[in-house]
């Protein structure tokens, strides 16, 4: 089956939209990539979504338009991937602007994506399969990370443990079972680890007041000196010390928490600033490694990144050198193009809707497994 999978992310910066055919077993498809495409933000509704995340108040009306700009965008972006149609399905994450993770027993998760999805499935004359987080939330679970499973069956197993990095707005684990030994009947796990680019941009618009919106391949990062003290102290904080199922978004590592950082950094230095905030990141996934190894015994021989840190040359040798004995690599490697690894993730999860699979529970700590998405059919 051809499915179309769109995805934007914490980092606003566009859509990035997958053609996918997927074929047999729903737990280990064969798929191939048939096309992709991706369109940016202009920098204005990015600025726009960001200031949301932050906190910033708009009417009815303006959020109205956003979510109406936003669609139309991922309209663009589904029509450029697939211009003759061959997808009758498309799996849409929609724009992150809100999320809190749940506080048992008294308070519920949360999570709003915007997109409005009858108006995509008329836009693109097809299926639209959105609100992917919702179920999971209502039955108390995280509502995410959605992806371990997916990268479960897409990347699959190898020799070793195996750990997928995404760097996107936020740093988030998937840990696959090798397929052989006395592990390969373990669960697939999966968490938020923390900020990866959301600081690390942010502080980079910051230093420059506003001429730049990220750190090109770590060339200002790599010009600093990061203050390792402030990192060892930072990586203390209780939701760093957190065992899995956790989540985490834009909300508690955006611009007041930059500014409370950059105020303990021991130095003025835009660079060092910068470089301070991408080792930080480095650091925190190398720690999460090491207390999963330290509570479960379970260390991954290879690590897989993808999203738009792992261009960040700086970012991808911290993250080399803090998690010793891992090979690092992208998910290239495994035939998945870093920039579109959660597309191809959306566009399996629209799929597993379809044919009514549900998502484990024992990621995000749901009371029972469930389908996730809502469906909207255009006609």
């Amino acid at each position: 089956m051809y499915v179309l999978g769109l995805m934007s992310g914490t980092s606003a910066d566009g859509v990035d939209a997958a053609l996918v055919d997927f074929q047999g077993n729903f737990d280990k498809p064969k798929w191939n990539l048939i096309n992709s495409a991706s369109i940016a933000y202009s920098s204005s509704l990015q600025k726009k979504i960001i200031a949301i995340e932050q906190g910033m108040k708009v009417s009815a009306s303006e959020w109205s338009a956003i979510s109406e700009e936003i669609t139309e965008i991922y309209s663009t972006a589904a029509r450029t991937c697939d211009p003759t149609g061959l997808a009758k399905i498309a799996g849409c994450h929609g724009q992150t602007v809100f999320y809190r993770p749940p506080e048992k027993p008294w308070l519920r998760g949360a999570s709003w994506q915007l997109i409005q999805g009858p108006l995509l499935a008329v836009l693109l004359e097809r299926t639209v399969i959105y609100d992917f987080r919702a179920k999971d939330l209502a039955l108390g679970g995280q509502g995410a990370p959605l992806s371990p499973l997916l990268d479960s069956a897409l990347i699959g197993g190898g020799a070793g443990w195996r750990a997928v990095l995404n760097l996107g707005g936020i740093a988030n684990l998937s840990l696959i079972p090798p397929l052989r030994g006395p592990d390969r009947h373990l669960d697939v796990m999966g968490w938020d680890c923390g900020p990866a680019n959301s600081l690390i941009d942010l502080a980079v618009n910051k230093v420059t007041n506003g001429q730049l919106n990220f750190d090109c391949d770590g060339l200002l990062a790599s010009k600093g000196m990061p203050d390792l003290k402030v990192i060892d102290a930072w990586l203390k904080e209780d939701f760093f010390q957190l065992l899995p199922p956790k989540s985490t978004g834009r909300e508690f590592f955006g611009l007041e928490d930059l500014e409370q950082r950059f105020s303990e950094v021991n130095s003025d230095n835009a660079n060092d600033l910068i470089a301070t905030m991408t080792c930080f990141t480095a650091s925190i996934v190398a720690q999460d490694l090491e207390i999963l190894y330290r509570h479960l015994g379970i260390k991954p021989v290879e690590l897989f990144v993808a999203g738009g840190g792992s261009k960040n040359k700086f970012l991808m040798e911290e993250i080399q050198t803090r998690c010793m004995g891992v090979q690092v690599l992208t998910t290239d490697a495994v035939g998945i193009p870093v920039q579109i690894r959660e597309s191809i993730g959306f566009a399996l999860l629209a799929w597993w809707n379809i044919c009514k699979k549900p998502y484990s529970h024992s990621i995000t700590n749901a009371e029972r497994p469930s389908v996730l998405g809502v469906e909207v059919n255009y006609e």
